[in-house]
């Protein structure tokens, strides 16, 4: 027998091994009620930012009349710190770790629900024509599963 004919079967095994422990650590997550907590708990935190980050969007792209993405960044990083500081302490209660890896990881995960957001946020304006405070609203919408699973497996582990 040579050496890929046995390879094959052993790295599909792997693979089927690995599988496995995804579907029960993802079965466990769910039946942990104190996750769900945790998810009511980041949800809490993310309206309080949402309602920040529209807040700030509108000041900024309407009475100060930035571009509509200058607008979405600078929002962005006034609810980023409003929403570190309430995830850590409150959702997460994370004081064990160090507070600025912490910090780093966040801004990490905060950066790619972002661009996936800003990505959203461009497309419903200019392909669809929606209104930039609705098409902001959508964009957060669209990035907040992202933004939880990073912080919850990563930012904070817990």
């Amino acid at each position: 027998m040579t050496d890929e004919a046995v390879a094959a079967p052993v790295a599909e095994a792997a693979i089927e091994a690995r599988r496995g422990r995804r579907r029960r650590r993802v079965h466990t997550a769910v039946r942990t009620p104190g996750n769900w907590l945790q998810l009511v708990r980041f949800s809490t935190v993310g309206a309080s930012g949402y309602i920040v980050n529209l807040a700030v969007y509108a000041l900024l792209w309407g009475a100060a009349d930035f571009d509509y993405r200058v607008a979405a960044t600078g929002a962005f990083l006034v609810a980023l710190t409003n929403n570190f500081l309430w995830n850590r302490a409150w959702t997460f209660r994370a004081r064990d770790g160090h507070a600025g890896f912490q910090a780093a990881r966040f801004c990490v995960v905060s950066l790619a629900a972002f661009v996936v957001g800003l990505l959203v946020l461009h497309i419903l304006v200019e392909q669809f024509g929606v209104d930039e405070i609705v098409a902001q609203a959508a964009s957060i919408v669209c990035a907040t599963p992202l933004n939880f699973v990073g912080n919850k497996l990563w930012s904070f582990r817990t």
